[in-house]
C-alpha cells in the first residue's frame, strides 16, 4: 500500500497522473518511443506544452484576458532574480512573509531601491503582517501567497495601483482567487502541480518592456513568450506530468472543487491539533496555511514514541523544515481525506498511550 505523503516538495502527485506518466516513459502515444527521448520541437509535444500552457490559463480563469502562460527552468529560486530584471526599473515594494520572500528581496535588491513594506521576521514568519501601505511609485509589489516552512498563508491580497508579483509556489490551484488581481504569477511545479524541473509563470503581457537595462537571452520573459516556451529545450518530462495533473484537476471540477477538499483536510488536521493537549500549533490561527500546518508537541519527550508511531502507520514526510524544526503535514492538492486522519487516528492514539 503506498504512504501517507506528507512531503512540503516535491510533493505527493495523483496516482493516476503517475500511472500516465510511467507508462509514456515507455512508449509515449503508442508510438513505440520514450516521452524523454523523442524532439522537443516534435508536434506531439509541442501539443503537450500547448495544452498545458492553455490548461494553466483555464483553470486560472484567464483566458483571453490578456495573459500568458510560460513554462521555464530554474524553480522559483530564479524566478526571484527574473522578476527584478523584467520589472524592476527603480524601485519595487516587497512583503517579507517566510524564507522564500526573504531570498526573493535579497536578489531584487541588486536592481534598484529595495522596499520592504512589512515583515513578520522579528517572530519568526509566525504570522501574515497586517495593514502595511505600498508606495505609489514603486514599479511592483511582491509577496508570497504561501509559507511552505513556517506555515503561514495570505488569506487577503492588498488593493493597489501598482503590479501585483506573487509567488504561488506551494498554493497555486488549492483555492479559488480573483487571479485577474496578479500581473505576474510564478510557481516551482514541484509543490503542488508536477515534479521537480519546471516552473509555472504566468505573465499580464502589458507589463512588460519597462525597463531600461539589458535582459539576458534566457532572463528575458519578452524572448520566452516569443518562442511558446520553447526559446530552449523544456523539462519535457516534467511539463508532461504537469500537464497530466492539470487535466486530473480539471476532471474533477476545477479550482471550485478542490478548494472545498482542501478545506476539509486542514480542518480535520487543525481540529485535532487544538483539541489534543499533547500537540500545539506555531502560528498564528488567522493566518494558518491550507497547504501545510505546522505544529509541536508540547512535551519534547514523546518525540521518541510519536515518531515510531506515524512511521510504523505508513506516514512520510512529516518532520518540520530543518529552520523550525516540529512537525508540518503538507496537504497538497493530490493528498487523499483518508490520510489526514490516518495522521489524526495516530495523535489521538498517543494521547490514549499517555493518558493510560
Amino acid at each position: 500500500m503506498k504512504k501517507h505523503n506528507f512531503s512540503a516538495g516535491p510533493c505527493i502527485l495523483p496516482q493516476e497522473v503517475l500511472k500516465k506518466a510511467s507508462e509514456a516513459i515507455i512508449n509515449f502515444n503508442n508510438d513505440d518511443l520514450s516521452l524523454i527521448e523523442i524532439s522537443h520541437r516534435s508536434k506531439p509535444f509541442v501539443a503537450v506544452m500547448e495544452k498545458a500552457r492553455s490548461l494553466a490559463l483555464e483553470l486560472l480563469g484567464l483566458e483571453g484576458k490578456g495573459y500568458k502562460a510560460l513554462f521555464l527552468q530554474g524553480g522559483a529560486s530564479l524566478e526571484f532574480l527574473m522578476v527584478a530584471h523584467n520589472l524592476l526599473n527603480k524601485k519595487a515594494a516587497y512583503l517579507n512573509t517566510g524564507t522564500w520572500s526573504d531570498k526573493a528581496i535579497k536578489e531584487a535588491k541588486a536592481f534598484g531601491e529595495m522596499v520592504e513594506v512589512s515583515s513578520s521576521k522579528d517572530k519568526g514568519y509566525s504570522y501574515i503582517p497586517k495593514g502595511f501601505s505600498i508606495p505609489g511609485d514603486a514599479d511592483y509589489f511582491h509577496c508570497t501567497s504561501n509559507n511552505t516552512v513556517a506555515g503561514t498563508q495570505l488569506k487577503e491580497f492588498p488593493e493597489t495601483n501598482v503590479p501585483l508579483v506573487c509567488d504561488m509556489s506551494s498554493d497555486i490551484f488549492s483555492r479559488q482567487l480573483d487571479f485577474e488581481k496578479f500581473d505576474l504569477i510564478y510557481a516551482g511545479a514541484q509543490k503542488n502541480m508536477g515534479p521537480a524541473g519546471t516552473t509555472l509563470v504566468i505573465i499580464k503581457e502589458d507589463i512588460l518592456g519597462k525597463v531600461e537595462r539589458h535582459i539576458p537571452s534566457m532572463l528575458n520573459y519578452q524572448i520566452h513568450l516569443d518562442k511558446d516556451s520553447m526559446f530552449n529545450t523544456p523539462s519535457v518530462f516534467a511539463v508532461y506530468v504537469s500537464m497530466l495533473t492539470l487535466q486530473w484537476l480539471k476532471d474533477l471540477g476545477g479550482i471550485p472543487f478542490i478548494e472545498e477538499v482542501n478545506n476539509k483536510k486542514a480542518k480535520l488536521l487543525y481540529n485535532e491539533i487544538d483539541r489534543n493537549p499533547l500537540f500545539k500549533g506555531i502560528v498564528a490561527k488567522e493566518d494558518r496555511s491550507i497547504m501545510n500546518a505546522t505544529f509541536v508537541l508540547t512535551d519534547e519527550s514523546l518525540k521518541e514514541t510519536f515518531d515510531k508511531m506515524w512511521a510504523e502507520a505508513g506516514i512520510s514526510g512529516l518532520n518540520g523544515h530543518r529552520s523550525v524544526g516540529g512537525y508540518r503535514a503538507s496537504m497538497y492538492n493530490a493528498l487523499p481525506l483518508y490520510s489526514v486522519q490516518a495522521l489524526v487516528d495516530v495523535m489521538q492514539e498517543l494521547e490514549n498511550k499517555v493518558s493510560k
